[in-house]
């Protein structure tokens, strides 16, 4: 771990700066509003180490496959969301020389992420070479409200003599990325301009030809008063720049309003783009940088009233929470079925910015809680327009008959990951997807979804599944060869039991959806079976036989489900035996150990066990539980909220809320030593599927929820409100009782205890909180 930062409820604090800390800190302070996002990056020059990064929603360049052994089936390229231009630049100098923390003796320096009303400040008293004290105050934000828009508040007073400021502030177009395949340059620029109080670029991605647009706008303002000081422009290649100097008194201040627009041709016509751009930056000038705050802030104000988890007495507890929430929300607003979440968001270059699994297993739960139903049906439908890609995907791999084979890591529906292990191997990625769709519809209640677009893709995963399994003359049974789990510390392995649960489980629910269609649109069914020369008859009675026959390891010895074949081959040696200077394990130990180590990157048979509780009796999980976690390091940010939530099943409260910690403030701590890179963003959901279905105990059951909450003993108390098929719930939890208030129009049933309640509109039941 790396604990430097403040504890505090609603914000994120540095106190004093350390550059060894900047580019951790440029990912934990990063700002997003959904369509555009920026690792946390000063304003003014930076001469030390940084990772510059401005993202844009969508955008993303195909970078040619690296590889040392080309196979047939690799994908021809590695999608990255690109570093996009510069839009936050703010130079200054003071009698001519640069600020620049790097070469500066700092005095005092304060930075904070108030994640309550979404902004970054900064505050900070630097002593120059010179001598010349100087104190700087900077704010900023990226407008939930106008997501193409943003504004930086930026402030500079001499402390001790009158000084001549020159102020820069300027766009930048001529970026590249840390993280290239072949060193190449991804940007070409199309167009600079600078006059008045206004700078503009255009740049354009080479091979995918995104434009992305960008403006800015300035105003000086000397003790609160604008001030007007000749501009200066300079306008070359891919930058724009205006110049202000100023003559500054002792103690006086001087502030700079400087905003921007950020548009892209994903939302625009390349040949208005410009125009568009300076029309949306006219608005927000015209509004102004206090009352865009207030509208930015109003935004978050209603996404805390639904997304928030207060916690009394555990305030590392509550910043983890709202630290994840706050992140999550920044970086995807559901409004657009053409974007998604990366495991990175808009926080850093690793993993290309594109979509994993995560999204399915870890973030829709979170926004099936939190958001509007269209919010998670968006993600959905985006899986759903890439259906077609993804057929395309199986049949480069063999496939056929429409079978579909979902990329691990995508853009666009075709599959850019070039790791042979997770591309052709880690296919348990499909089933996520199938269990989304059954996960929204039996939270929303929404059967129209599945029949108009959900059995479409169950149907293509199904065929896939009929195809990747094999049948085994010994064992005589069906089998799955070759694959990797969700713990990729195994490759290339045969029967991983989560994968062949998933692959059966699959298929036995695209067959009740078949039935359903048939009784509730028995025409959009027949539609659909002939869209996808779908074989009723034949293509069922395989699905049947592979469910009936399916083979699914299992120790006797432990009574337990084996992770995979030949586990047990492996030296058995549990987590408390290593030496704690051998961990993390993927920065330790060669790839080879691992792979022939008995340890678990994340959950893999507890992930399967997670997902279909309800199979399984209090004895099989713990049973299971304690045999796998004791094995598991957690080295990837998904592990640990799903030991959270077994061990809140199990009544395991301390090791639950120890895992809690790990996982919620895992950035914020850095306890893997690589926030340098960037957030889990997608993980972070995790945070919220630990106290929601861990400590509160949430299920769906039969079409009601279900609450078992638990509290761990360091909390007085926790609440959260809960969206459920267009209902409104808050539930608070306290050390001896549990108040579920109704805040919705008509009643709602729920589950506590075992025991069904029936609340009636804008009430509330009161129970007493079971302790067994």
């Amino acid at each position: 771990m790396n604990k430097y930062l403040k504890v505090d409820p609603w914000c994120i604090i540095e106190e004093g700066f350390d550059g060894k800390r900047q580019r951790s800190s440029e990912s934990i302070f990063s700002i997003g509003n959904g369509k555009m996002g920026q690792r946390a990056n000063f304003e003014e020059q930076y001469t030390g180490s940084t990772l510059q990064g401005t993202y844009v929603a969508g955008i993303y360049y195909p970078d040619k496959t690296k590889v040392g052994w080309w196979k047939n089936g690799y994908p021809e390229y590695f999608a990255k969301v690109l570093n996009a231009p510069n839009i936050t630049g703010i130079n200054v100098s003071v009698n001519g020389e640069s600020l620049d923390l790097a070469t500066c003796r700092i005095e005092s320096f304060r930075r904070v992420l108030d994640m309550k009303e979404g902004t970054l400040s900064r505050d900070f008293i630097a002593v120059l070479p010179s001598g010349i004290r100087v104190s700087v105050s900077v704010m900023r934000f990226l407008s939930l409200d106008n997501p193409e828009t943003g504004a930086i508040r930026y402030g500079i007073t001499p402390l001790d003599r009158d000084c001549e400021i020159i102020v820069n502030p300027y766009l930048d177009g001529n970026v590249v990325n840390e993280d290239t395949n072949w060193n190449e340059i991804f940007w070409k620029q199309l167009h600079h301009e600078a006059a008045g109080n206004e700078g503009y670029i255009i740049a354009q991605t080479l091979k995918t030809e995104f434009d992305v647009a960008c403006g800015m706008h300035n105003e000086l303002l000397l003790n609160g008063e604008t001030v007007n000081a000749k501009p200066v422009h300079q306008s070359r290649t891919g930058y724009a720049e205006i110049t202000y100097s100023i003559r500054l008194k002792k103690n006086s201040r001087l502030e700079i309003i400087k905003t921007f627009a950020l548009l892209s041709s994903m939302n625009h016509e390349k040949k208005r783009l410009l125009h568009d751009t300076k029309q949306v930056l006219k608005s927000a000038v015209k509004k102004g940088f206090t009352a865009m705050l207030n509208a930015h802030r109003e935004v978050w104000s209603d996404i805390w009233q639904h997304s928030d988890i207060v916690i009394e007495g555990d305030d590392e507890a509550q910043q983890g929470i709202r630290f994840n929430i706050f992140h999550l929300n920044q970086t995807y607003r559901g409004d657009d079925p053409r974007l998604n979440i990366g495991p990175k968001g808009f926080t850093g270059e690793k993993y290309g910015g594109s979509t994993y699994w995560d999204t399915e297993a870890f973030c829709i739960p979170l926004f099936l809680c939190t958001a509007s139903a269209s919010v998670t049906r968006n993600l959905l439908l985006y899986r759903y327009k890439h259906l077609d890609k993804a057929i395309e995907n199986a049949q480069k791999l063999g496939f056929k008959n429409g079978a579909a084979l979902y990329p691990m890591v995508t853009m666009n529906g075709e599959e850019c990951h070039n790791e042979w292990e997770i591309t052709f191997e880690e296919i348990h990625r499909n089933g996520a997807i199938a269990f989304a769709i059954y996960n929204y519809v039996r939270h929303t209640g929404d059967d129209k979804y599945l029949i108009e677009y959900g059995l479409e893709v169950l149907i293509a995963i199904s065929r896939f599944w009929s195809q990747r399994v094999n049948w085994s003359g010994d064992k005589m049974k069906y089998v799955i060869l070759g694959v990797t789990g969700p713990n990729e510390y195994e490759n290339n392995v045969n029967n991983n039991w989560y994968t062949n649960t998933l692959a059966t489980w699959t298929l036995q629910y695209t067959l009740e959806t078949i039935e359903m269609a048939k009784q509730i649109d028995p025409s959009g069914y027949k539609r659909l079976a002939e869209k996808t020369k779908f074989n009723d008859v034949e293509e069922t009675a395989r699905w049947k036989d592979i469910i009936a026959k399916m083979y699914y390891p299992y120790l006797e010895t432990e009574e337990i489900f084996l992770q995979q074949d030949g586990y047990m081959d492996k030296e058995q040696i549990t987590v408390n035996q290593l030496d704690s200077g051998q961990k993390p394990l993927n920065q330790k130990w060669s790839w080879d150990r691992i792979l022939r180590s008995c340890f678990i990157k994340q959950a893999d048979v507890l992930q399967g066990i997670y997902l279909f509780e309800d199979r399984y009796d209090t004895e099989t999980i713990s049973r299971n539980y304690d045999f796998y976690e004791s094995r598991t390091v957690h080295e990837s940010s998904l592990s640990p909220c799903v030991h959270v939530v077994l061990a809140a099943r199990l009544k395991k409260m301390e090791l639950a809320y120890r895992l809690y910690l790990r996982t919620s403030r895992l950035d914020i701590d850095d306890y893997n030593h690589e926030v340098h890179e960037g957030l889990h963003i997608t993980s972070m959901a995790g945070t919220y599927m630990a106290i929601i279905e861990g400590f509160a105990g949430k299920r769906v059951k039969e079409g009601r929820l279900v609450f078992n909450p638990q509290m761990p003993p360091k909390w007085k108390s926790f609440s959260f409100k809960i969206i459920f098929r267009g209902s409104h719930l808050k539930v608070e939890v306290s050390n001896n009782r549990v108040v579920i208030t109704n805040e919705s129009d008509h009643s709602v049933e729920v589950i506590v205890y075992d025991h069904d309640y029936d609340i009636a509109e804008n009430s509330s039941v009161e129970i007493l909180r079971n302790k067994s």
